[in-house]
């Protein structure tokens, strides 16, 4: 099915941008939850980076596509060098069951990072490049607690050379429009962990600015709105080798009905790991991944769509390539990646 998209139709979009999610959709950010909470930043005893590209609701024109590169690491060489969570024989697991009867919270320190996101639907298009900084404290032998703030630029596009109109009024309308704005970034988070649970809350798009690609009053109401993310997740063990990581993110975006996802991944050794997830009201998703060596992990997802869109859409597809760098203790899966 073919879908064009028509002035009024983003003349309207901009006007009500204030009332829907602004914000990319992921598939797998509960392998990568930096995405969406800065107190991430640092976690890892390496250097943390992902490159991904998702494909929502394939088939449809105009439908949104989104790239991203993230990375974050430590703060200083003591944290690598005397972190708590390092091992004792390179290449062990760091989260098999044996491992976790000994598990001891990491000494505070500091983390930092970058976020790039690209994310296109139609002729809209928007940029978002934010640096992160966390602080990791030490509340136990068992927990840390890590608070982060992101600051960055968003930069939102209209197309109009990719615009189909209906008549000239809509035409003569195009006049005066802004193509581009650029907009300041503010995002805060918290993450509490320990070597089996985690659980975070973070906010993205705290300064309210707004939105508007036209002179038009009736159509220059949109501003940007925050985004509130609250996720918990606790991993049990099948087996000395199989462990089960069932979790749950909570998310709103007023004035819209929150959205809820349900996960489930289930890993072998954190070499392979297969796992689904359930939106309400959107989407099926099964979930598969491989870490391939001690520098380089791959996933992919794809979305089942429940919603109506199912008549015209064959489904959503996420792809993630993951790179550990300075992977002293050449361990095959991350610590952090649930």
């Amino acid at each position: 099915m073919k879908v064009h998209v028509y002035f009024t139709a983003i003349l309207t979009a901009c006007s009500v941008l204030c009332t829907a999610q602004q914000r990319p959709q992921y598939t797998q950010y509960v392998f990568n939850n930096y995405l969406l909470n800065p107190a991430i930043s640092g976690i890892e005893n390496y250097a943390d980076v992902k490159a991904g590209f998702r494909k929502q609701w394939a088939g449809i024109e105009g439908a949104p596509q989104t790239s991203f590169l993230t990375a974050h690491w430590n703060l200083g060489s003591g944290y690598l060098w005397r972190n708590a969570l390092s091992l004792p024989d390179k290449g062990d697991d760091p989260m098999s069951r044996n491992y976790m009867q000994n598990y001891t919270s990491s000494p505070a320190h500091h983390g930092m990072g970058v976020t790039v996101v690209y994310d296109e639907t139609g002729p809209l298009s928007r940029l978002d490049a934010s640096l992160t900084y966390a602080y990791h404290l030490q509340l136990s032998n068992a927990f840390n607690l890590s608070v982060g703030v992101a600051a960055g630029l968003s930069r939102i596009a209209l197309d109009a050379n990719a615009l189909h109109f209906e008549d000239q009024i809509n035409e003569r309308a195009v006049s005066g429009q802004l193509l581009s704005q650029l907009k300041p970034d503010l995002g805060f988070g918290l993450w509490l962990y320990s070597g089996r649970l985690f659980a975070g809350a973070s906010v993205q798009q705290i300064l309210s600015q707004k939105l508007s690609f036209t002179s038009d009053p009736n159509y220059n109401s949109g501003k940007e709105v925050p985004h509130f993310f609250v996720t918990a997740g606790y991993r049990m063990y099948i087996d000395d080798v199989i462990s089960a990581t069932p979790s749950i993110m909570f998310k709103e975006v007023s004035p819209s009905p929150a959205s809820i996802d349900v996960n489930l991944k289930v890993a072998f050794k954190d070499r392979f790991w297969v796992g689904g997830s359930y939106r309400k009201d959107d989407s099926f998703s099964a979930l598969a991944g491989v870490n391939i060596s001690k520098l380089i992990n791959l996933t992919y997802a794809y979305d089942f769509t429940t919603s109506g869109l199912n008549q015209v859409s064959n489904g959503s597809h996420e792809i993630v390539l993951g790179l550990q760098l300075n992977n002293v203790y050449e361990v095959f899966s991350g610590t952090r990646m649930w």
